[in-house]
């Protein structure tokens, strides 16, 4: 609805000689070029170090931390000074500032209108016809046009914001039905600038692919798997269905493991959905195999879903998740490309949140099954005794700048009680349930390979967009 038929055609005539190909009659051909965009959704610095303490201890080290290169991003939207995934992804992809809630749009795009009223019904799109932006080309576009194999993986929905943001434009990242659409070959609504379409998708979000009358929610009657399929993709429902898949003769895949979003990793059934570093493996080696290079996102959606709960476990070990997730591709990446010369992997998140860390805890070391270290109350350095409230209450050593669990009173806590994976961690102002916000602090950026010295001291998000085309040609 938004796209202009020569998207690729003018982003190719200002693109370095990696949208051509090989030229010039060199029968050589080039090294394919790798791209690796690793977002943890809401994964804020103290995310990051709660992670860590939770996993390794505080003297130890996860994969992310390892990374040679690194930045702090600012993320402020368009219009907010915190934003929401939708803006702020969709700054890496494009290099474009843009509103809150919208999606790959050029600045002017309103998500609502004059009497705030979203442009939304339901999960479909009510953008207006004209007359509010225009699509900007996203990294994932830029691959495809120079010939490259492209994929997306997430833990959530493979239409929510963050992998949404790669390959459809919409006013409002709600729309969900339509953002499906813009990711079917030939269909009503596609994405003419994915070409023949997006190499490899995976995650959760079933019910934006299916008919209300086969439990979906499409108000159109399609059926998106069914369009896929007949389009040559290979769809997979499940992990021993996408085991089964084999890399070296599956060419399109799709697969949508959940109707909503995928499980927490803590509550994950490793034989029905796959996690999410057997996702981003299995993309690797399909996407491989184009001679040219491929670009992949990779995102741990449900960090930010845990932290929105204020449940610190379910987003600490999320974020452990992706953190091997990374680790994953490094090392599926080295067998292919020993010293990284012609890959890129990029590490970062969209926005932080109000989790914190209270002081003054004594090292706990990592969480175990008779330790709940950084989930624990908080013990005092010197006495190894509970710290206390004014009230003489204990606390723990996480707590939230705003959430649903402010309890009028406080009262006794125990280590068992704070530890437990559906414990909501308390919060100084009182929130809705689920409703803990987004924070506004700089995130963190860790890069290595091809390019990855570019990344260095405090950038902006859409800065990250130009430097990943410098490294990599596109």
């Amino acid at each position: 609805m938004y796209f202009r038929s020569a998207l690729i055609a003018v982003a190719c005539t200002s693109l370095l000689a990696g949208c051509l190909g090989n030229s010039g009659g060199n029968s050589t051909a080039a090294a394919p070029k790798n791209v690796i965009f690793f977002l943890g959704d809401g994964m804020g610095i103290n995310t990051l170090t709660a992670t860590r303490i939770y996993k390794v201890g505080e003297d130890g080290d996860l994969t992310i931390d390892t990374l040679p290169e690194t930045a702090f991003v600012k993320t402020y939207s368009n219009n907010a000074q915190v934003t929401d995934s939708a803006p702020s992804m969709a700054a890496y992809m494009t290099g474009v500032k843009m509103n809150n809630e919208v999606i790959s749009m050029t600045a002017d795009t309103a998500a609502f209108d004059s009497t705030g009223k979203s442009y939304l019904s339901g999960t479909d799109s009510t953008c207006p016809a004209s007359g509010n932006g225009t699509a900007v080309t996203t990294l994932l576009e830029l691959a495809k046009a120079a010939g490259w194999g492209t994929g997306a993986v997430t833990t959530t929905r493979i239409t929510h914001a963050t992998p949404a943001a790669t390959y459809s434009h919409i006013c409002h990242r709600d729309g969900e039905n339509t953002i499906a659409a813009q990711a079917v070959p030939g269909g009503a609504g596609y994405n003419t600038a994915l070409g023949d379409g997006v190499d490899v998708l995976l995650g959760g979000g079933k019910q934006f692919f299916v008919p209300t009358t086969a439990g979906g929610k499409r108000t159109d009657g399609r059926d998106l798997t069914a369009e896929l399929k007949a389009k040559g993709y290979t769809y997979v429902s499940n992990k021993t269905q996408l085991d089964a898949a084999p890399a070296t003769t599956t060419n399109k895949l799709v697969g949508l493991f959940t109707n909503s979003h995928m499980s927490y990793d803590i509550d994950r059934d490793p034989t029905v959905e796959p996690s999410l570093a057997e996702m981003t493996s299995k993309a690797i080696d399909i996407l491989a195999k184009n001679p040219k290079g491929f670009f992949l996102m990779v995102e741990g959606g449900r960090i930010d879903h845990a932290l929105h709960e204020t449940t610190a476990q379910k987003a600490l070990q999320d974020t452990v998740a992706f953190d091997e997730a990374i680790k994953a591709a490094i090392d599926k990446m080295k067998s292919k490309d020993v010293n990284l010369a012609n890959t890129l992997i990029v590490v970062t998140a969209d926005h932080d949140h109000t989790l914190v860390l209270n002081g003054y805890a004594q090292r706990t070391g990592a969480t175990t099954p008779t330790n709940p270290g950084v989930l624990g109350l908080l013990k005092n350095f010197v006495t190894g005794a509970a710290n206390t409230d004014v009230g003489g209450n204990p606390f723990t050593i996480i707590g939230f700048g705003n959430g649903e669990n402010r309890p009028a009173t406080r009262t006794a806590l125990t280590d068992a009680q704070v530890s437990d994976k559906t414990y909501h961690q308390e919060a100084a102002i009182p929130m809705a349930t689920g409703s803990e916000t987004h924070g506004g602090t700089d995130v963190f950026l860790g890069a290595i390979g091809l390019g990855s010295e570019k990344f260095t001291g405090v950038i902006t998000n859409t800065e990250v967009f130009n430097l990943i085309r410098q490294s990599v040609g596109l």
